[in-house]
């Protein structure tokens, strides 16, 4: 069979017409499947397991990624929830603080009228007791001056008793 291999490498015709030499060819081939079964056993599989380890470790990191984003979408949610939760509190405290300062208000003012009516009455019944004392002064310095005048146009002194009695009806027939 090397006979036969060896007419090939000759130079002169088949393979050795295209400038390959079979033994150097076999001596390669040999070698690259020495090679390759020893870079199979201590390369390959080393180097097959770690980029497995990597793949596992892309894939584990991606599902973790898209469970991040499921889970932040989820707190996300939340957290809008418990803003529009708030927001609708905040409005309800206000809404209760708006009527309690109506509220408020509404007493100052009751509180207030209620004060000024009294401080009025008590004006216009002090009033009246002024208006009493000025028109009893008024009374006796007008029963004065009728007797003053009575005495004038007369031209005697009257004494208390008639002098009164004058009085009296005179003022009674003027009201």
């Amino acid at each position: 069979m090397i006979s036969v291999l060896t007419q090939f490498g000759d130079s002169s015709s088949g393979i050795g017409a295209l400038g390959l030499n079979l033994s150097a060819f076999l001596i390669q081939w040999g070698t690259f499947i020495i090679a390759f079964l020893v870079l199979r056993k201590w390369a390959f599989r080393p180097i097959l397991s770690v980029l497995k380890e990597r793949r596992e470790m892309i894939e584990k990191g991606v599902s973790l990624g898209e469970k991040m984003q499921k889970e932040q979408a989820e707190m996300e949610q939340k957290v809008a929830e418990a803003l529009r939760e708030a927001r609708v509190q905040a409005d309800k405290i206000v809404a209760d603080a708006s009527g309690r300062g109506r509220q408020v208000i509404a007493d100052a003012e009751a509180k207030a009228k209620e004060k000024a009516e009294t401080i009025i009455a008590s004006a216009e019944e002090r009033i009246g007791q002024d208006m009493k004392v000025a028109r009893s002064k008024l009374e006796k310095e007008l029963a004065g001056l009728v007797a003053d005048a009575t005495e004038t146009i007369i031209g005697e002194k009257v004494d208390a008793n008639k002098d009164a009695s004058l009085i009296d009806k005179a003022l009674k027939g003027r009201a």
